[in-house]
């Protein structure tokens, strides 16, 4: 709840409290994670366009790590077995890994 208090209340594009991309400052170019900070001040302020502006990736991120917290923690796995095997399995991190490294590589490019 502190961390959801403090993204709320600061924003990371003008507040010295948060960290800068470390890969950014080394190469210049942006991580897939670029952005993701201010992304999430912009959600809890409830500006879909402007996070989606800052870090689009947030977007289709942020549900698929609430759905791994469900199944994880709040009995997910028993009520739905067939969900972690689905997007959790072998083949679902190979996805997800190369869609992270894809949109990186294009956000760069384009």
């Amino acid at each position: 709840m502190a961390v959801v208090f403090l993204f709320y209340t600061f924003d990371p594009a003008d507040m010295p409290l948060f960290p800068k991309c470390p890969f950014l400052l080394v190469t210049g170019y942006e991580c897939p994670g670029c952005g993701s900070q201010r992304a999430v001040h912009d959600l809890l302020h409830l500006d879909v366009k402007g996070a989606f502006s800052q870090n689009a990736l947030i977007l289709f991120l942020i549900p698929y790590i609430l759905l791994g917290i469900y199944l994880e923690f709040f009995d997910g796995k028993r009520r739905f077995p067939g969900l972690e095997k689905l997007f959790f399995g072998k083949w679902a991190a190979i996805i997800v890994v190369s869609g992270i490294i894809i949109y990186g590589v294009l956000r760069n490019v384009v």
